[in-house]
């Protein structure tokens, strides 16, 4: 009866244990936090990890993209914060400026540093200073109908933007009436970001204070922008408006788009079977001796919460999720492109054409200023843009709006670098 008693309370402890959601003593749970269908993938890797660590268990909890930046910074001020988290590059700067990222530095070595995309690298840098590890990148440039550009006269793409207007005019001409060349959607801050990077537009000036958009280098990037719709290579509609952004491309309603690496798989998926061959992707056009022209840095990078009990396992994990082995086997799963050099060679990806000017467009990545204001900023330039495209504004209207929309999102960060300045001296 005495051993009867006692699997009774071993059972009914294990049962409250779990019933609780809640580890053994003994054991460590690291919350982890990952969005969208990565996290249901990343859980398929975990097993491994926790066969390793044995005195470790990992709890995923899966967030919506669209809510994922704001439930972060909820659960920061409710001290609720994961152990590790997914977190979008862009938002970084948020979180340092919080204190809600633990630094990075010590666990990176300089082999495990280099292979990482340099662009990439710095997109997690603030500071000089690391606060998250890259996961998968992202980077946007070129998505095209091969056959419509031979159509058109060109069997190769070209490698600079007059090639390409030259070639875009061409696919518009045989396109016909209400027919297009080139989509650039009015819910997207990247393009013009993209021609201005690759004019040397800075987008802030100062200490990173003030806006900087009706400078020369940015002015004529936004008035190329705005020459793809003036002249009719680009329609004006808004990307919702579109009936099916993958049935139009195949239609021909539009033939080259600037987009990232998730369409790759889309593309493949979505296509019709008879079109599978005539698709192709090139690197952003723009840079001399053929080079490619800049693109943005971007993708998802691995943080430890600052304030995390579990500071060894924490990093322990994002460790293994960024290892190179695991980063291809996760490319694997879910076609996000590793920020590892080593699991691109390991997984020969580039063997495969499309993919492959992805890896060489991320060699020619510029990251937006690192400023807690820069999903702000990024939703202006948006506004901006797209009332110039509409003709609700004037180009020159509307980048002085900009300025000004600008200058006063900055304005708290102009107090704090002043009151920095005033406490250090000059």
């Amino acid at each position: 009866m005495t051993r009867l008693r006692r699997a009774v309370h071993t059972l009914l402890a294990a049962a409250l244990l779990a019933a609780a959601g809640c580890a053994p003593p003994n054991e460590q749970e690291l919350r982890l936090w990952a969005m969208g269908r990565e996290g249901e993938l990343v859980q398929r890797l975990l097993p491994e990890f926790e066969r390793a660590h044995p005195g470790v268990r990992v709890r995923v909890q899966q967030l919506p993209w669209s809510a994922a930046h704001e439930k972060l910074l909820t659960a920061f001020v409710g001290g609720s914060m994961p152990d590790v988290f997914q977190v979008g590059t862009t938002w970084i700067p948020e979180l340092v400026a919080l204190g809600a990222l633990a630094p990075l530095d010590a666990h990176l070595n300089a082999d495990d540093a280099a292979d990482i995309f340099p662009g990439i690298l710095e997109a997690s840098r603030v500071d000089g200073r690391l606060w998250a590890m890259p996961w998968y990148v992202d980077t946007r440039l070129l998505f095209y109908r091969a056959d419509l550009l031979r159509a058109a006269g060109w069997a190769e793409p070209p490698q600079d933007w007059d090639g390409w207007r030259l070639a875009l005019q061409g696919v518009r001409a045989a396109a016909g009436p209400g027919r297009y060349a080139l989509l650039l959607p009015l819910s997207e801050w990247q393009p013009p970001v993209i021609l201005a990077f690759q004019r040397g537009a800075p987008l802030l000036r100062g200490a990173d204070e003030w806006g900087d958009f009706q400078a020369p280098a940015f002015r004529q990037a936004f008035m190329f922008y705005l020459s793809f719709f003036r002249d009719g290579l680009a329609p004006t509609r808004a990307e919702g408006q579109l009936a099916n952004l993958y049935q139009d491309f195949a239609d021909g309603f539009f033939s080259a788009l600037i987009t990232g690496p998730w369409n790759l798989s889309e593309m493949a998926a979505r296509l019709p079977a008879g079109l599978q061959d005539a698709w192709a992707t090139a690197p952003m056009p723009g840079g001399s001796g053929g080079e490619p022209g800049l693109s943005i840095a971007g993708g998802a990078s691995l943080a430890v919460h600052a304030d995390s009990p579990h500071q060894a396992a924490a990093w322990q994990l994002v460790e293994y999720l960024a290892a190179p082995q695991r980063q291809l086997e996760f490319y694997r799963l879910s076609g996000d492109l590793p920020a590892r050099r080593a699991a691109w060679t390991a997984g020969r990806l580039a063997d495969d054409p499309r993919v492959a000017a992805f890896w060489r467009q991320l060699g020619y990545v510029r990251t937006p200023p690192r400023v807690p204001e820069g999903e702000r900023i990024a939703t202006a330039i948006n506004r901006a843009a797209e009332a110039a495209v509409r003709g609700d504004a004037t180009p020159e209207a509307a980048l002085a709006r900009l300025d000004s929309e600008v200058d006063a999102i900055l304005a708290k960060r102009r107090w704090l670098l002043a009151r920095q300045r005033a406490e250090t001296g000059p």
